[in-house]
């Protein structure tokens, strides 16, 4: 999970979500005050009752501003228990490897999310505290948000490598796809199972997986039914995987999926990681070519320094413009004053992308015409003079096709190692659970 997708998750809405359980602990409070007890231990830690409440309370308000049927509350207790249990391991292994984050870090992604809401940080905070959110707890929830994401980079994403065989492979097979540019809109159920367990307890999990699907069958809502039987990692949030294409999902699905209508719900399929349930909620049809605009351009840059000031770096850029203007060769000048690398090739920057260029520099390169040379450009690397010298349409479909089959395979490695890295966790760990204990 990268930073941005934690951002994303953070609107205000979201925020305010957490606002009810923060009350209905409150409520708790003033009302007879019970005595806490632990109800898991993991490893030298404890999780009380308490802690289970208030995130239970946090998960059933985000679930019923989302209008999803809330599941049985023993169910949802397991579930958020193990989401716990999960988090609590991989933050105890966070400060074992001494991986943090700073007050000043945390300031600044809190910012970030305060401005995608469109309020300065203030603002936000009073909107927070205001629906009864506090927010040392708030901060202290990104903090947490923030290591996660960076101790699964650090474990699992930034171990995972892809080759141009791979790419090749993973293209050769959506093109033998009828249907490879199809996407899917999925929600899935998973009742996870060990490959190679006794036949009464693969017997007792397809019981259940069995169950989830009557209830399906028979009407209930697939987000309420996630909640309750599915040990996805998403099975709180409804088991939404969102938007797929073929490719991006493993050929048991696909094979099931193509077969499937919006709305219908799969048989259950089997895997080496258990029993799998797939509801498709729509479907579209593939992408048309991808041709942009692309520019050959050169430049000529000069860097600011501690000797180098504002002032002479644009004087010396107003006389090189000058010579310009009167004929001089701009792959000359280049090569003489330009402190790029591209110097040596007379400043040639080759075919730019959209996107490949900092903003200053494209929005004055998009502005010339062929031939033309711009007046100096000021961004964060100092002043420019550039030149267009070519325009060309180009159908950049293949190398689009390669990125993103790069981004599919890489985020079906992660996801697989992700689950791998989990259950390893788990196992690693002592865990005990005491939610059954009587007082």
């Amino acid at each position: 999970m990268t930073l941005m997708n934690i951002l994303a998750r953070f609107t205000l809405a979201t925020c305010l979500a957490l606002a009810v359980g923060a009350q209905a602990l409150a409520a708790e409070e003033d009302q007879v005050t019970q005595i806490d007890r632990v109800v898991a231990v993991v490893d030298r830690e404890v999780i009380t009752l308490n802690e289970l409440k208030d995130r239970i309370n946090t998960v059933l308000a985000q679930m019923e501003k989302q209008g999803v049927q809330l599941p049985p509350r023993a169910a949802l207790e397991k579930q958020v228990l193990e989401r716990m249990i999960t988090d609590r391991l991989q933050m105890q292994l966070a400060a074992q490897t001494g991986l943090r984050v700073d007050d000043a870090q945390l300031d600044k992604t809190i910012e970030r999310i305060a401005e995608q809401n469109k309020l300065t940080l203030p603002e936000f905070r009073e909107a927070l505290e205001k629906e009864g959110i506090i927010y040392r707890k708030f901060r202290e929830d990104i903090r947490g948000e923030i290591i996660r994401a960076r101790l699964r980079d650090r474990e699992v994403d930034s171990r995972i490598n892809i080759t141009d065989a791979e790419i090749d492979n993973f293209l050769t097979t959506q093109a033998s796809r009828n249907e490879a540019q199809d996407e899917f809109e999925i929600a899935h159920i998973l009742v996870r199972a060990p490959e190679e367990g006794s036949p009464e307890e693969l017997q007792k999990l397809r019981a259940k997986a069995e169950e989830a699907l009557k209830k399906l069958k028979g009407g209930a809502d697939f987000a309420q039914v996630s909640a309750s039987y599915s040990d996805a990692p998403n099975a709180l949030e409804g088991g939404n995987l969102g938007w797929k294409t073929s490719t991006q999902i493993p050929a048991l699905f696909y094979d099931a999926l193509k077969l499937m209508q919006p709305g219908e719900v799969s048989p259950i399929m089997r895997s080496p990681n258990g029993f799998h349930i797939l509801k498709m909620t729509n479907r579209r049809g593939g992408s048309s070519p991808l041709v942009i605009q692309q520019t050959h351009a050169r430049h000529i840059l000069l860097k600011l320094s501690e000797v180098v000031s504002e002032a002479d770096a644009k004087r010396r850029m107003d006389d090189i413009k000058e010579r310009l203007d009167n004929g001089a060769k701009f792959e000359d000048l280049a090569r003489q004053y330009s402190e790029d690398g591209t110097a040596a090739s007379g400043g040639d920057l080759g075919w730019v992308n959209p996107g490949d260029t900092v903003p200053e520099f494209e929005k004055a390169m998009n502005a010339l015409k062929v031939g033309e040379i711009s007046e100096p450009v000021r961004t964060q690397f100092g002043w420019h003079i550039i030149q267009v010298t070519e325009r060309r349409s180009q159908d950049m479909s293949r190398e689009a096709a390669r990125l993103k089959a790069r981004q599919e395979i890489k985020a079906r490695k992660s996801d697989e190692a992700y689950q791998d890295w989990i259950r390893e966790l788990r196992d690693r760990a002592y865990v005990e659970y005491r939610l059954e204990d009587k007082y």
